[in-house]
Parts: structure tokens; sequence; C-alpha cells
């Protein structure tokens, strides 16, 4: 059994504390990008996880929305913004339904 070093373990920073070194606290400005960006990547994921479960390439959902393969890959690696419009398609292309939840 691995006995912990309580001083080594009490140094160790926090996952918390970590985001708050890097991206500031939260509800500021680089703070709440770095949130955006990271929820953008997590819905991206989702979709495209959805896509390869379905056995589609990016060619074939981007043939179902009018866009190209190109654009397809650029969202799912994170590198350019997807519009809510676009979530939609994209969703709506592979079956997907959601629900706005409010309180």
């Amino acid at each position: 059994m691995v006995k912990l070093d309580e001083k080594k373990l009490a140094r160790l920073t926090t996952a918390s504390q970590h985001f708050t070194e890097k991206y500031g606290v939260v509800g500021s400005p680089n703070r709440e990008e770095f949130e955006a960006k990271a929820q953008a990547w997590y819905y991206a994921e989702l979709l495209r996880d959805e896509r390869k479960r379905q056995k589609l390439t990016q060619q074939q959902l981007g043939n179902r929305i009018g866009k190209k393969r190109e654009y397809i890959s650029a969202l799912e690696q994170g590198k350019t913004d997807m519009q809510l419009s676009t979530f939609m398609l994209i969703a709506n292309a592979l079956g997907l339904r959601f629900s706005l939840v409010l309180g």
C-alpha cells in the first residue's frame, strides 16, 4: 500500500487553481473565452462521435448540409467556430433532437 506524503499532497495544484492561474477567475473575459471554446469543442465532439457511430464520412455529412468536407473537418478539430444554426443543421442531418431546459 502506498502512503501519501501529506506535505507533498498539500502542495499540489487543484484543477480549479490551475484554471484560475491560466485563464483568470470565473467571470473574467479570459475565463469566459476559454469556457466558450471548451464548450464548443465538447459539442463538436458529440457531433463527430455521432457521425462516426452512423458510419458517415465527413464528405457525406457535408453533402447532407450543403458544406464542404474541409469545413466539417475544421469544425471537428476545433479550428473554426460553429454557429448555432450550423450546429442545428448537423444535428438534424444526424437525426438528433435537442430540448431547451430553462431554470
